[in-house]
């Protein structure tokens, strides 16, 4: 996946440093949980699916595998279709995904209204595209057959603040989502965006705090280095409540390509071409993004 930003991202280092792998993730045996701890499990996420031979070497270092239930951003086609079964007979658990609209989308349709439309009326588009999309979305889960209940992310590649449009469309998509028989997530920005007068904002936070009493799970990037470890696993997988967002249930902690202007203290963890791959992939042939998750299937499709 790929992400703008609004510009002024503020990220706060700490010192830390990370050992290398720089053809690879470096993949070390994780110890035993104790007590009560929570346990957290790798997964990776890709735009286009990696294909069949793929999925058997990708099994041997991660739990759970993205799922696009409609064309990613940028493309016009899902190369992930029909292939859940597959994936489910090597036990992988899922992060379902479908494309939510990008801000320009809903302002182009608010700047064909007359302008004596009240802001109710793009209030009440928002909440019609909304349904349209949940829908889709549920169907498209339907026919991969994903049971009742599973977790579909509305991916959301804009960061910093939305504005309010942005969140009626939200509440619109969680609510006929639940109506529809699925719980819906959200993929959006852990990262601290500056804004006037010395005031930072999360896009995690921001949804959360304009969802109300709505049960959404969270699916949080930041591969700023720290909080990321980089493209490595380390020894104990890092809790997605380390991304910054205490409340996610997922942590997108290493991009492909990395970004440099948040990845310069772990550049080395990265392969020499900036791609991150897994350790079984000694021909560097699936660039990936890296996710450690509190559930071995985050999106509970697995069933």
């Amino acid at each position: 996946m790929r992400f703008s930003f609004a510009a002024g991202l503020v990220i706060l280092l700490s010192a830390g440093a990370f050992i290398a792998n720089s053809a690879s993730i470096r993949q070390e045996a994780a110890p035993q949980s104790s007590g009560s701890a929570q346990r957290s499990f790798f997964g990776f996420d890709r735009n286009t699916y990696p294909g069949d031979a793929a999925l058997p070497i990708l099994r041997k270092t991660f739990a759970f595998s993205s799922y696009w239930l409609s064309p990613p951003p940028g493309e016009k086609t899902n190369t992930w279709s029909g292939k859940r079964e597959l994936l489910r007979s090597l036990d992988f658990g899922y992060l379902v995904l479908f494309r939510g609209p990008q801000v320009r989308e809903l302002e182009r349709i608010w700047s064909e209204l007359p302008s004596n439309r009240s802001a109710a009326r793009q209030e009440a588009l928002a909440e019609k595209k909304a349904t349209v999309d949940a829908r889709r979305a549920a169907a498209a889960a339907k026919k991969e057959g994903f049971p009742a209940h599973t977790v579909i992310f509305l991916d959301i590649e804009e960061g910093g603040r939305l504005p309010s449009v942005y969140h009626n469309y939200l509440r619109g998509w969680a609510d006929e989502l639940a109506l529809a028989g699925y719980r819906p997530g959200v993929y959006c920005s852990g990262m601290p965006v500056s804004e006037d007068h010395g005031v930072t904002i999360k896009t995690a936070d921001d949804i959360h705090n304009n969802m109300g009493s709505r049960d959404i799970l969270y699916w949080s990037y930041n591969d700023a280095c720290p909080p990321s470890p980089g493209c490595t696993l380390p020894q104990n997988p890092p809790p997605p409540s380390k991304s910054g967002i205490s409340y996610a249930s997922v942590w997108q902690f290493a991009q492909s390509p990395r970004r440099k202007e948040f990845t310069s203290r772990c550049a080395a963890t990265y392969h020499h071409d900036g791609n991150c791959y897994a350790p079984g992939d000694t021909a560097h042939a699936w660039f990936l993004d890296v996710n450690s998750a509190t559930s071995s299937d985050p999106s509970g499709g697995a069933k």
